[in-house]
């Protein structure tokens, strides 16, 4: 039977591997290493030193600070509500804006201050309840949604349209 032939072959095939591995350990391995040159400075100003180095890092850092800000602002305002009575309200340093519907006043004054550059009096917040709304057969609602009025101190203005 020639196919049992097969397990014969391992045997002699098993040898010559081992003699091959053998043959590869003996040669000699030669390692290279290589040193880094450093490279001279050849600035007007010289070497660089770590104190400006740091400087720069924390200009970065007051960048991304700003950002965080307006970003914390947007997520606390929708938009401006503009009306005819927010709009008389106006002269009163009171400015209405719509804000999402579990913001506190805290997070409103520390969002208007960062946004706008105002110093922020006092904040009343009221919930405007869904009203119901047919066209034709079809009823809905209306969404609801709360309203902030901000009241800026005297001399400060927020600029909503530009005119």
């Amino acid at each position: 039977m020639a196919f049992l032939d097969i397990f014969k072959d391992k045997k002699r095939k098993a040898r010559s591997w081992k003699k091959t591995v053998k043959e590869v350990k003996k040669t000699p391995e030669v390692k290279v290493e290589k040193k880094a040159k450093k490279k001279p400075d050849l600035s007007i100003d010289g070497p660089k030193k770590r104190k400006t180095e740091k400087k720069a890092e924390i200009k970065v850092e007051s960048k991304k600070t700003k950002a965080r800000i307006s970003l914390r602002a947007w997520r606390v305002l929708k938009e401006p509500h503009i009306t005819e009575k927010a709009t008389n309200l106006e002269k009163e340093n009171k400015y209405i804006f719509k804000v999402w519907p579990r913001i506190n006043k805290i997070e409103v004054k520390k969002a208007i201050e960062d946004l706008y550059g105002v110093d922020v009096a006092s904040i009343r917040i009221i919930r405007i309840p869904r009203k119901k709304r047919r066209l034709g057969k079809t009823s809905g609602w209306r969404k609801e949604y709360r309203k902030a009025i901000v009241k800026v101190k005297e001399g400060q203005k927020i600029e909503l349209l530009p005119r």
